[in-house]
């Protein structure tokens, strides 16, 4: 179905369509679970803004990135932070990951911050910074 709002610049998923054409005929329906997962899986719109969220919110807690670095993981958006994304469920996209002084993983120097933290579901929140220091192991 073609995105009825293309001259406004809006962009709607065709989940979300769906549901806007369900709900102008008075149906209520519940995403299916592939729909979902498609929504919030590797790639998907929230899972970009998630790994974009964390890594951007892991930078400001360490003092800009003229100070800090995150993994190169934190930079993987198409698979949502690979190996950084510890958890993906209804409560959010997880993420622990490493960091250092700009160059220490090319340089091959140690970490020197671990950052663990929960992005909300759509990607647009951190819900909450679990930890933010030392390297635990």
């Amino acid at each position: 179905m073609p995105n009825p709002l293309p001259a406004a610049g809006l962009a709607l998923s065709s989940l979300t369509l769906a549901s806007l054409t369900l709900a102008n005929l008075g149906l209520v329906a519940a995403p299916t679970a592939t729909a979902m997962a498609q929504a919030t899986g590797p790639g998907s719109y929230s899972g970009v803004r998630a790994i974009n969220l964390a890594r951007n919110t892991a930078i400001k807690l360490n003092g800009g990135l003229s100070r800090y670095q995150p993994a190169a993981c934190m930079f993987n958006t198409s698979e949502n932070g690979g190996s950084c994304l510890v958890k993906l469920n209804q409560r959010g996209y997880l993420y622990r990951f490493r960091g250092g002084a700009p160059g220490w993983q090319q340089l091959g120097r140690p970490a020197t911050t671990e950052t663990e933290l929960l992005v909300s579901p759509d990607g647009r929140s951190v819900t909450q910074v679990l930890y933010n220091g030392a390297p635990r192991r």
